[in-house]
């Protein structure tokens, strides 16, 4: 079974619903609830493996996933800002303002990289 936990700090100079919306528009199914200072939840990958091929970044999101995997978790840091517009930008580890953090634990994780961000040849998705 596939976990996605999202946490995003929300700072003082921040209006907490533009952080909530800028999650919801890439993770819209996410129960977020503000806890300490950070919006937390649950969520689905659904959304987010749509915006990734719209704006075909398939590759790059691989290697995120890929490159920050430790058995059956991975962790990716998406840019806040950009997630206002609907848009997945990957954000540096420690970003100013912080980021959108996402946590995926799969018991084959391999295969949930593969599902969400197949491999491409020549920026086509390689279906295996």
């Amino acid at each position: 079974m596939t976990s996605v936990r999202i946490s995003c700090p929300v700072n003082p100079s921040e209006d907490e619903e533009k952080v909530r919306s800028a999650i919801l528009s890439i993770f819209p199914d996410s129960d977020l609830v503000l806890n300490d200072g950070r919006l937390e939840g649950e969520a689905t990958l659904d959304r987010f493996a749509k915006i990734i091929r719209k704006q075909k970044i398939l590759d790059a999101t691989r290697a995120v996933l890929i490159m920050n995997s430790r058995g059956n978790t991975t962790r990716m840091t998406l840019n806040k800002q950009v997630a206002t517009v609907g848009k997945v930008s990957f954000a540096d580890k420690r970003p100013v303002l912080g980021g959108i953090e996402v946590t995926i634990e799969d018991e084959n994780l391999m295969a949930l990289i593969d599902k969400v961000s197949p491999i491409t040849v020549d920026g086509e998705e390689v279906i295996q």
